[in-house]
């Protein structure tokens, strides 16, 4: 753990960085304003679910408890009907953004750390800025670009909207590497 106490100025700068460049980028740009779409019928189908008390968690539709059964004629009937999808339900109220700012904030540290981690273990000796940069970058870019990656194989997700992630991701990662450049050379 000493890698934290040696590198716990660019962990923190870095962390801070993202947060800021995450919200010109969320808040600013128009980049992400079509990630989603609205739901026709929303208030008709609002209404069922409310009427369904469908409670927070992930829905999968048509559902199948066993993948066994996936290949039955009865379900593949239904996925030749559709839709097919997977709903996403948050508590009710309004989203606790305050939370979620927070646990991205945390979650930004985290990464920051993973590359002091990785950095500990890669330099040695006389390092420049460009060692720095491009293994911080790298790792950097690994833990924000290819999460949203899985999205687009498994739930359907658009590939322009991964690939705008991995726009944000590279933006992050480019932040990252040039603050432990600078303050872990």
């Amino acid at each position: 753990m000493s890698f934290i106490v040696e590198f716990w100025i660019p962990i923190l700068l870095s962390a801070v960085a993202i947060f800021i460049a995450s919200s010109v980028i969320h808040m600013v740009l128009p980049m992400h304003k079509s990630d989603c779409k609205g739901l026709p019928g929303e208030a008709e189908v609002l209404k069922s679910m409310r009427d369904q008390n469908v409670a927070q968690g992930t829905y999968m539709f048509p559902y199948v408890a066993e993948m066994k059964d996936m290949g039955s004629d009865e379900m593949i009937e239904k996925y030749q009907q559709g839709p097919v999808g997977f709903v996403t339900v948050l508590a009710s109220g309004a989203p606790p953004i305050g939370k979620s700012l927070v646990q991205w904030f945390f979650y930004t540290i985290c990464v920051s750390i993973f590359v002091a981690y990785v950095l500990s273990f890669t330099l040695a000796g006389e390092v420049d800025y460009m060692d720095v940069f491009r293994i911080s970058g790298t790792v950097a870019f690994m833990a924000y670009a290819f999460g949203e990656v899985t999205a687009s194989i498994w739930k359907g997700q658009s590939w322009w909207v991964t690939f705008k992630f991995g726009i944000d991701g590279l933006v992050y990662a480019l932040v990252t590497a040039g603050v432990f450049g600078t303050f872990a050379v």
